[in-house]
């Protein structure tokens, strides 16, 4: 792959999805970049009091896909960021029905709406290794041009199988836009939530009989650090995001101290029911899938391309024991105060480099 040419920051950058963990701290790592003149963050919810915090510098608008149209072109927007792509159902807002239209319509309309922003040069969009699936006739690792060997059964994976589709078609309408799209494995780290989190953060934890899947994560800092780069920077193309290395489910669980609980594998629902028993949350089939087959992905083009190597995947898996072991993960209070302080040091260091910079070229 050819690495791409230097090009100036955009000047102002839409981020979507900005009420919730991922995109609150892209547009607030964004902000704090001083190459970056000004940040908006688009989203249907206000964000909750822990993230709020993070935004003071951040252009909040209160709308969603539908309303994407007219903000992005007349607020004269150089940069997309979407991250307003949900990986679960939620029971209480609307179900998959609420998914669905939030993931795939959502992604559509915002698409149209840059599709005719006349200064829009650069498209980032979060995507996730479950475009791969998950069957038994899977590789053994996956690289960014692996077709899926099976219709995935999961609304999540088909979702962001739909939404990749949504973006080639971008991608051959406006070719002079850089459109960059991430496929995140899991996050983890000591201050993530997700249903994964909290499927290893239980006491006893429900595994499929006679199955030990290899296992990706990537830490949730160098999501953001990747996140960041493919803004201010132009790589455009698509790139696996995962640690190196590999863990087996059996060897997460002795990591974690938990008890397995090995079930049939022709269970599979009374996995996903006893997950929601014991209060783990939404289990769909993309996970239930991905703890029996595994996924393994390739991740060489991205450290070419970035220059940038994520901290392995027994690192990113350590560091999410370790937050729990210490009482440390899910604190909204210590998390915005340590949040506040990389945002400052990011602050001056970017904006020593821009002295100096401008120093160089006087």
């Amino acid at each position: 792959m050819v690495t791409s040419s230097p090009a100036a920051p955009p000047r102002v950058v839409v981020v979507t999805g900005v009420s919730r963990f991922l995109g609150a701290r892209v547009a607030a790592r964004l902000a704090a970049d001083p190459r970056v003149e000004r940040v908006i963050g688009l989203d249907p919810l206000d964000p909750p009091p822990a993230l709020a915090g993070l935004l003071a510098d951040v252009e909040l608008i209160r709308a969603d896909a539908r309303a994407a149209s007219g903000a992005i072109a007349e607020l004269g927007a150089e940069a997309v960021v979407h991250l307003a792509v949900t990986s679960a159902p939620d029971p209480n807002s609307g179900g998959r029905a609420a998914m669905k239209e939030q993931n795939v319509i959502g992604t559509m309309q915002l698409l149209a709406a840059a599709q005719g922003a006349d200064r829009l040069r650069k498209l980032v969009v979060r995507s996730s290794t479950a475009a791969y699936g998950a069957s038994f006739r899977d590789p053994a690792v996956f690289t960014e041009e692996t077709e899926p060997r099976a219709v995935p059964r999961g609304s999540f994976a088909r979702d962001i199988l739909d939404i990749e589709g949504y973006v080639r078609g971008f991608r051959r309408r406006r070719p002079e836009v850089a459109a960059t799209v991430l496929r995140f494995a899991p996050f983890l780290s000591s201050t993530a939530e997700t249903s994964l989190t909290r499927y290893f953060a239980q006491p006893v934890i429900p595994t499929v009989l006679g199955r030990d899947a290899r296992l990706q994560f990537v830490h949730v800092d160098d999501a953001l650090e990747i996140l960041h780069r493919s803004v201010v920077e132009d790589h455009p193309g698509t790139f696996n995001v995962a640690g190196a290395g590999v863990l087996a489910l059996s060897q997460a669980v002795r990591r974690a101290g938990r008890i397995s609980v090995p079930l049939p594998e022709g269970t599979l629902s009374s996995v996903a029911a006893l997950a929601r028993n014991v209060g783990i949350g939404q289990i769909g089939l993309d996970q239930i899938d991905l703890f029996v087959h595994g996924r393994v992905v390739d991740t060489s083009r991205l450290v070419k391309e970035f220059g940038f190597s994520p901290r392995t995947t027994a690192a990113a898996f350590d560091d999410f024991i370790h937050g729990h072991r210490t009482g440390q993960a899910l604190n909204a209070d210590r998390l915005a105060a340590a949040e506040r302080a990389i945002l400052d040091g990011i602050r001056r260091v970017r904006a020593a480099a821009t002295q100096d910079q401008e120093h160089a070229s006087s």
